[in-house]
């Protein structure tokens, strides 16, 4: 696992306190006993507090130290179901159809947060994305100057004078065919991510053409993209529409686009659509050996972060390093 030695520290400084929605869940128990073992990170875990420790005892791992909550019967439950109904009163939510949905790991866990008890959440072992993104809508709801929940992936890797390459990639996960408009969010929010891993973000809106070169709708959505960014944000380093190889390397961004300062050393990548953008970052993650971390999702109120099912325990790990470190 590259790259996570600054995180931790600034963790152990200022230890933030992440929620599990699956606390039964064998690679969450183990994830949850290193965090333990790390003493920077505090794990709260849902579920019947029998039924996780039996599964901590099964998987051999010791979880003492952790908080267990358990929806069945949480202390300040009633307070919940209160402040739930009052957040979706607009939608007609009553006590009687909260309780159910509140005793659910993903809402109950959104809810610890948007309380105020966890400072992130971290779900998707068996959730799908949609049933850990939909109680963050609802509940955490994005930032004021945000209109989507977007994503990225980190992807790492160490380079051969023995440091960490470090890029970052958006939106891989999310938004389908983003439009211009949700581009210069994507943008920022991917731009932002990419420094808590220690990047100065060098920003390539992609596509098919470079400055021109292309003709077409989706190039001129990404140079459009690319100048809405440039008046909203005048401190970011951009450059679009760019073709990839005009966005790492020197040589042909020296042809193409001379007098560009991003061009041939952009750090982080912005996709015309979800499909370049997950056909691009396993590409990278299979072909260019990067460990890719993510979706970490962004433009939230809080950070609430998605795994996939198939996840493995030193994924759990990570992920819940990269969202407590959003906090």
């Amino acid at each position: 696992m590259y790259g996570f030695t600054d995180m931790i520290n600034k963790l152990k400084a200022s230890p933030k306190t992440i929620v599990f929605t699956e606390g039964t869940d064998a690679r969450i128990i183990e994830a949850s006993s290193r965090l333990l073992a790390g003493k920077f990170l505090k794990p709260i875990l849902i579920g019947n507090p029998d039924e996780v420790f039996e599964a901590a005892e099964e998987a051999g791992y010791n979880i003492n130290g952790a908080t267990i909550i358990d929806p069945e019967n949480y202390d300040c439950f009633d307070e919940m179901v209160e402040m739930f109904c009052e957040l979706r009163k607009s939608k007609g939510m009553t006590p009687e159809k909260a309780i159910p949905m509140l005793k659910s790991g993903n809402y109950f866990g959104t809810m610890l947060v948007k309380m105020g008890v966890a400072d992130a959440l971290l779900g998707g072992a068996t959730y799908s994305t949609a049933d850990t993104v939909r109680p963050a809508l609802q509940i955490i709801k994005t930032k004021p100057n945000n209109s989507i929940v977007s994503s990225c992936f980190i992807l790492v890797r160490e380079a051969a004078t023995g440091d960490n390459e470090v890029l970052a990639m958006g939106d891989c996960a999310i938004n389908i065919k983003p439009n211009e408009d949700e581009l210069v969010e994507i943008a920022y929010e991917t731009s932002e991510c990419a420094k808590v891993f220690g990047v100065d973000p060098k920003v390539a809106f992609l596509s098919y053409s470079t400055l021109g070169s292309g003709k077409g709708e989706d190039v001129d959505k990404m140079r459009n993209a690319t100048a809405k960014t440039k008046a909203a944000h005048p401190d970011m380093k951009i450059e679009g529409e760019l073709q990839f190889d005009a966005a790492v390397s020197p040589r042909v961004a020296k042809t193409k686009c001379p007098d560009s300062e991003v061009a041939g050393h952009a750090n982080t990548f912005i996709f015309p659509d979800i499909n370049a953008g997950n056909i691009g970052y396993k590409i990278a993650q299979r072909l260019g050996n990067f460990e890719a971390y993510g979706p970490i999702l962004l433009g939230l109120n809080a950070p609430i972060n998605d795994l996939s099912r198939g996840c493995n325990a030193l994924e759990v790990y990570s992920m819940a390093i990269i969202t407590a470190s959003l906090a």
